[in-house]
C-alpha cells in the first residue's frame, strides 16, 4: 500500500522533525467488519523493524490481534526486512507483542469473548516516533451489509460528484 510524505514540521529551535503520520491502513478490515470501539495501542519492536516502518514497508491486511494469558498479541503483520541491515534483521512475520493497560485487556477479552466480536488491527502510526497500532473491537458483515455499505458510499459518491460539477 502507498503512503504519503512524511511532513516536516519546524520546532521552536528551528529544527525539522517528522510529522505524526499514517503508516498503513487495514481497508480490507473497514469493508469486512462493523468497528465497535477502537484502541491505541504501543507495539514492542526487535531491531530494525522500527526503520522499516518508517521506511513504509509494513502490511497489516491480513493480520490479527489475539489475547493469550493475559497479553496482547498481534499476528500475521508483515513488516519487510530493512534493506540496510545486517545478518541480524528481524524476522518479518514473527508474532508481536502488543502494548496496554492490564485493565483495557480485562475489558478487550470480555468484549471478545462476546459472540461475534474479534480484535483486528485498522492503522499502523508513528506517533513522536513511536510505533502505535489502532486495534478495532469488530463484528463481521454480512453479505448484504457490505451491499448495503457499497450502495451508500456510492451514492454519497454521486452527490459529491454532482456538487463539485456545479461550482
Amino acid at each position: 500500500m502507498a503512503t504519503k510524505a512524511a511532513v516536516t514540521k519546524t520546532t521552536t529551535d528551528g529544527n525539522q522533525r517528522r510529522a505524526d503520520r499514517v503508516v498503513t491502513t487495514n481497508r480490507r478490515a473497514f469493508h469486512d467488519y462493523f468497528v465497535v470501539e477502537t484502541l491505541e495501542v504501543g507495539i514492542v519492536l526487535s531491531g530494525t523493524e522500527i526503520k522499516s516502518i518508517r521506511d513504509g514497508k509494513a502490511t497489516i491486511s491480513e493480520a490479527y490481534a489475539r489475547i493469550e494469558q493475559g497479553e496482547l498479541w498481534l499476528i500475521g503483520a508483515h513488516i519487510s526486512p530493512y534493506r540496510h541491515g545486517s545478518h541480524s534483521n528481524h524476522e518479518p512475520d514473527r508474532p508481536r507483542k502488543l502494548l496496554a493497560h492490564k485493565r483495557q485487556v480485562r475489558e478487550l477479552q470480555a468484549m471478545v469473548e462476546q459472540k461475534g466480536m474479534t480484535l483486528v488491527p485498522l492503522r499502523l502510526l508513528l506517533k513522536r516516533g513511536r510505533a502505535k497500532l489502532e486495534l478495532g473491537i469488530v463484528r463481521g458483515k454480512k453479505l448484504y451489509d457490505k451491499r448495503a455499505s457499497e450502495a451508500e458510499r456510492e451514492s454519497r459518491r454521486d452527490v459529491e460528484r454532482a456538487l463539485r460539477e456545479r461550482i
